[in-house]
C-alpha cells in the first residue's frame, strides 16, 4: 500500500530536496509552491500525511490548516523556520500533530513521519512476516523456519522489515543505512550486503534481489 504525502513548501531548495528524499524511500509525493495550490492538491487528491510550512504565499500554513481540517484528520506536520512560541501555539491550536523547525534533518523527518504513521489503521508496518515455512516476528525480535528458532540478529531483523515496507522497490545502501544506523555509528555500505546474505542463508528466501550496481529490492512473488 503507497503511502501519498502532500508538500505545502515555497523554498525551492527544501520542497525539491525533501521530495526527493521522500521519494527514494518509498513514498508517493505531490508538491506545491504556495498555500492556495497546496488546498487544491489537497482537494483533488487523497493524502495520508501533509507537511505544511507557515510563511507560504498566498495563503499562509495557518490557514491552509484551518481549511484541512475543515474536513480531515489528516496528520500535519509544520515545517518552519518560525521557532516562536506563538507560531507552535496557533499552529496545535488549529490540530497541527507535530512541528518542525527549520533547519532539520531529512533522515529525523522521514522518522518522525513513520511514527505519525503508525497511528493510522492500516497504514503500520504488521508485527510478524509469514512466508512458506518462516516465520518471523519483528516486534519480539525472533525468527523460525519449520518451526525451528533461527539465530537472526536484531539490525538483520529490522533490515528484513525495511525491506518488506518498501516491497518492490528498490532501496539502495545508503537509504538502509540511514534508516537502521544513526548518522555518528553509520558502518560501511558493504555491511548491508553481508547482512541480506545471512538473511537469505538463515531463512533459506529467495526473494531479496539483488539490483546491480543500486541495492536491494523485496519481491515476495518470487
Amino acid at each position: 500500500m503507497s503511502i501519498n504525502i502532500l508538500i505545502i513548501e515555497d523554498e525551492v531548495d527544501i520542497r525539491e530536496g525533501i521530495s526527493e528524499y521522500l521519494s527514494e524511500v518509498g513514498y508517493e509525493v505531490k508538491v506545491a509552491s504556495d498555500g492556495q495550490e497546496g488546498i487544491d492538491l489537497f482537494r483533488q487528491n487523497k493524502f495520508d500525511l501533509v507537511l505544511l510550512d507557515i510563511m507560504l504565499p498566498k495563503i499562509n500554513g495557518f490557514g491552509v490548516l484551518s481549511q484541512i481540517r475543515e474536513t480531515s484528520n489528516v496528520p500535519v506536520i509544520m515545517l518552519t523556520a518560525m521557532n516562536d512560541d506563538y507560531s507552535q501555539i496557533m499552529s496545535f491550536n488549529e490540530k497541527a500533530d507535530d512541528y518542525i523547525t527549520k533547519p532539520f534533518s531529512v533522515v529525523i523527518l522521514h522518522k518522525r513521519i513513520e511514527a505519525l504513521l503508525r497511528r493510522i489503521p492500516g497504514k503500520e508496518n504488521t508485527n510478524k512476516w509469514l512466508y512458506k515455512d518462516v516465520e518471523v516476528d519483528f516486534l519480539g525480535f525472533s525468527a523460525k523456519k519449520q518451526g525451528k528458532t533461527v539465530d537472526l540478529k536484531p539490525k538483520e531483523i529490522k533490515l528484513l522489515e525495511l525491506l518488506l515496507k518498501y516491497k518492490n522497490q528498490v532501496l539502495t545502501r545508503s537509504q538502509m543505512l540511514d534508516n537502521l544506523w544513526d548518522v555518528e555509528e553509520t558502518p560501511l555500505d558493504r555491511v548491508i550486503d553481508v547482512y541480506i546474505k545471512n538473511i537469505r542463508k538463515k531463512l533459506g528466501i529467495d526473494c531479496i534481489i539483488t539490483v546491480k550496481g543500486i541495492g536491494y529490492k523485496f519481491d515476495e512473488k518470487l
